[in-house]
Formats: structure tokens, C-alpha cells, sequence
């Protein structure tokens, strides 16, 4: 029997948004996707970091990134090349990022602040504990009716929307504002938020909505809320699609530090579209 147009169109962004998870299964997984994140360590001094060789210091003279003495007994190498003295570790803001590597496993990278004064080591394993405990990402179906189409107004230049982060919540991080996302939902009128999410029209939404925690196990969703990536339309509209919501870096490794949704981002809705828990292999929530 052939199906439905109607029927033919949901099957077919349903297997969209099954590519769309396996390429996220994919991602997650990585040699330096967030379940290989074992360790950030901000370096303000030199300093030994946990579990890794070297001693680690800041960049002399105000330069980006770190700097590492190690010996050739450590076999660490930086950029492809063996380390026997110190040597410069060029942050992920550079031109050609700087890589670590520790073992045929273990990799690092150099971050730093938003405001480009500090630095830290993140330590990845390719075969961390989370890596080898990875079940899957639990997901809603595809729902078209979290398809949004909302009204996208920009906001003056210079305009700034507070940032706060899962670790240090008492510490601003205000990221550029350039437009508020606006929309009505079940006779409610909502005004969301969302900064750069990097080169491009790119956002970033950092949302929370009524099933974040909701439930025990693997009900509702992640609690600290979830991540979306729309861009603005040359119309004046921007579409969500929450189908395609993601969950933050935070929910796969305690080492990240993710942005938590501001308070016009709180939604009193439950969001029943996107991601929902990081499953083990026993099929429970690793976090």
C-alpha cells in the first residue's frame, strides 16, 4: 500500500533525524568528542596536571597558551614532535591549534577564557570510561509540530545578553546579543535568547524547559537543559527546529563547564522533541 503524502513526509524527516543521531553517535564518541574529555586543568602557575607528564605554565610574556618542560623519558610530543626541554602549546584561538599527544590514546589541547587571559589543558582519551560505557543518546521522535517558525528582531549593535556557566554560576560571561527570537506557543507569547555560536549567522540557544529532570531514570530529559543551533532568515524569521536539540558537552563528562540557560530561556513548556539522556550500555543515564 503506498503511504499517505502526509505519512510519506513524516517517515521521511523521521530517517533525516535518524542520520542526524547516528552522526551524533558518531561525534560523541570521537578521539576528542565530549565523551573523551577526562580532565580540564586551569594553569595559572606551573604546575604538574593529574594523570598526564610535564610541568605546565602560562605563555611567558602574555602569550596565548601554554607552555610544557618535559623530558624525552616523558615520550610526549607536541605538534608531531618530541618534547626534551619546553616547549609552546598554541591555544584553540591560533591559526594552527596546538596538539599534545600522551600515549597512542591520550591527546591534549590548549583552551582559553573568554576574555583571553588564562588557559587550561583539557586531556582526552579515546578510550576513557565514558567512550567504552557509551550505550547510545535517547531521543524523542520526530514531532512536526516543535518545528518552529518564530520572528527574529535584531537588537542594536553593542547589545549583550548575561551568560552564566554550570560551575561557576556566579561568575558572568555576557556574550554579544544580536537579536531576540520571538514566537507564541499554546496561547503564550515567549522571547528567547541566543549569542554566536562562532564564524557565520550560527546561534547558539541555551534552553530549559518543564522535562529537564522530570521524572527518574531515563524520563524527561538532561536537567541542566539543552543546546539548539538555528540560523536567522533573510525574512525576518529564524526556524527551530527542536527536533533537533542537542544536549550540552556537560551531560557526557564533568570536565566541561556549559553555559546554563538565562532566565528568558526557561521555558514553562515540556519539550518533548531532541535529545533526551547520554545511555549507558545498560541502558541507564551515565550522569
Amino acid at each position: 500500500m503506498t503511504a499517505a503524502p502526509d505519512d510519506a513526509s513524516r517517515d521521511g524527516a523521521q530517517r533525516e533525524l535518524d542520520r542526524f543521531h547516528a552522526l551524533r553517535a558518531r561525534h560523541v564518541t570521537g578521539a576528542r568528542g565530549p565523551l573523551a574529555l577526562v580532565q580540564t586543568q586551569w594553569v595559572d602557575h606551573e604546575q604538574t596536571v593529574w594523570g598526564v607528564a610535564g610541568s605546565w605554565a602560562p605563555a611567558p610574556g602574555g602569550l596565548p597558551g601554554l607552555q610544557v618542560t618535559a623530558t624525552a623519558a616523558d615520550g610526549l610530543e607536541v605538534d608531531g614532535e618530541p618534547v626534551d626541554g619546553t616547549v609552546l602549546v598554541a591555544p584553540d584561538t591560533a591559526v594552527v591549534p596546538g596538539m599534545v599527544r600522551f600515549s597512542p590514546t591520550s591527546t591534549g589541547t590548549v583552551v582559553t577564557s573568554d576574555d583571553g587571559t588564562s588557559s587550561a589543558l583539557r586531556v582526552w582519551d579515546a578510550d576513557s570510561e565514558g567512550v567504552r560505557g557509551f550505550g547510545s543518546i535517547s531521543a524523542w521522535p520526530h514531532d512536526p509540530s516543535w518545528v518552529v517558525v518564530a520572528d527574529w528582531v535584531p537588537t542594536p549593535e553593542g547589545t549583550r545578553v548575561d551568560v552564566r556557566h554550570q560551575a561557576d554560576p556566579g561568575l558572568s560571561r555576557p556574550k554579544p546579543l544580536p537579536g531576540l527570537i520571538r514566537f507564541e506557543r499554546e496561547g503564550r507569547s515567549y522571547e528567547l535568547a541566543a549569542f554566536p555560536a562562532g564564524d557565520g549567522d550560527r546561534l547558539q540557544l541555551v534552553f530549559g524547559d518543564a522535562t529537564n529532570g522530570a521524572g527518574e531514570g531515563t524520563d524527561g530529559s538532561y536537567a541542566v537543559g539543552r543546546f539548539l543551533f538555528p540560523t536567522p532568515s533573510d525574512d525576518g524569521t529564524i526556524t527551530l527546529d527542536l527536533n533537533r536539540a542537542v544536549l550540552p558537552p556537560c551531560a557526557f563528562s564533568y570536565a566541561f563547564n556549559c553555559p546554563v540557560p538565562p532566565p528568558q530561556n526557561r521555558l514553562d513548556l515540556a519539550v518533548e522533541a531532541g535529545e533526551r539522556h547520554v545511555l549507558g550500555r545498560d541502558g541507564r543515564p551515565l550522569h
